[in-house]
């Protein structure tokens, strides 16, 4: 048992364990679990309606989750140094996987985001939000500390690479999640106010403008904004999910929403927490998410270089803008978007980028003598 390791353990599993955030752990721990739990009440129906055994989706979650936690655990054995060759080979091999996406990518609901492979479909650019943190943050620090050196400039490209390729696909929420993360890197790295207020009219406008470039958009947001404008049976059944629920659930496998909501084992499976264990347990499900990232935050308050804040920062921002985003469309707080809820919905490349996410977290937020050092 790793509790049983002594402080004087100088292994790499007893230096590990006496470093690492173990409550971070424990949370992530319990997502996991949770997520498990969830995909098995979920997915059934979801598989029998589209002609796959009963257990199809359970089995592929829970085979897919082996990787993703060997990958965290692997990850987060990492220092400094480690994190940044991996963000770099991550990002580099997540822009091919985006650009052979435009060229050879299946096309699905409208959107070239996946490439088919052996068993398996992959979307590279759930691998892009973490290697683009990493590489943006480097990029950032390098800025501050080598005279000359075009940070910025660099950082700046890095984004606006990916934001082009992603909207060719498209794919706007990854483009807003990966933009919202760039820019409170470029904010924590000393951006000054006058162009905060500057970026912060250029989003708006970009918001605005892909309302009147893209259909898909203008539908979700006409309906969001008008419900009887257009078909909302995935929200209406998902409300009604949790007015099912109430406050303690209808009891695991009792619900009924799982059976007629088409993504209810994916993007829609906050409304079968919502329905099945009620009011408090997605409460806490909120709080678990709520509590890793202001313990990320928290860790690296207390010090370490301006990479290690950065990344870490950019990490987080994008794993809780993510959760943010999923149980938001859920509700009914903004206008529905296609993205999972990390380490709870099913999604082979969503659960192992977000394996490497928190393992990077991890990492970057260890105890370690000298961590102001750069890395």
């Amino acid at each position: 048992m790793l509790t049983n390791l002594p402080r004087t353990d100088s292994s790499v599993i007893g230096r590990w364990w006496w470093t690492v955030d173990r409550w971070t752990l424990l949370a992530v721990a319990v997502l996991v679990g949770f997520g498990a739990i969830l995909i098995v009440a979920a997915s059934p129906p979801v598989a029998e309606r589209i002609g796959l055994t009963e257990f199809h989706f359970v089995h592929r979650h829970l085979i897919m989750m082996i990787p993703a936690i060997a990958a965290m655990f692997a990850v987060s054995l990492l220092g400094p140094c480690g994190i940044r060759r991996l963000g770099f080979v991550l990002c580099g091999g997540a822009f091919v996987g985006v650009l052979l996406t435009l060229a050879v990518g299946a096309e699905i609901k409208g959107a070239t985001r996946w490439l088919q492979l052996p068993g398996m479909s992959v979307q590279p650019s759930e691998f892009l939000k973490p290697g683009i943190a990493v590489v943006a943050a480097w990029l950032f620090a390098q800025h501050h500390q080598r005279d000359g050196y075009p940070g910025y400039v660099a950082a700046t490209g890095l984004w606006l690479a990916a934001v082009a390729l992603l909207l060719m696909q498209p794919d706007l929420g990854m483009a807003v999640v990966i933009t919202a993360m760039w820019g409170i890197q470029f904010f924590l790295a000393g951006l000054p106010m006058a162009f905060v207020v500057l970026l912060a009219m250029v989003a708006v406008g970009g918001l605005f403008g892909s309302y009147f470039l893209f259909d898909h958009v203008a539908s979700r947001i006409d309906r969001f904004l008008d419900p009887s404008s257009g078909d909302n049976y995935q929200i209406e059944r998902s409300l009604e999910a949790f007015q099912h629920g109430g406050l303690w659930g209808t009891g695991p496998g009792e619900g009924i929403v799982k059976h007629v909501l088409p993504d209810a084992h994916a993007d829609f499976v906050f409304a079968v927490a919502g329905e099945e264990f009620g009011l408090l347990w997605c409460l806490l499900l909120v709080g678990l998410f709520g509590f890793v990232v202001l313990r990320g935050f928290a860790r690296i308050h207390n010090g370490g270089s301006l990479f290690v804040l950065l990344a870490t920062a950019g990490l987080l921002t994008q794993f809780g803008l993510q959760a943010l985003v999923n149980m938001g469309s859920t509700l009914h707080l903004i206008p529905t978007k296609g993205m999972t809820l990390p380490f709870v919905s099913y999604g082979g490349s969503s659960l192992l980028a977000t394996g490497l996410t928190v393992g990077m977290v991890l990492a970057l937020t260890r105890r370690r003598a000298g961590a102001g050092a750069n890395p």
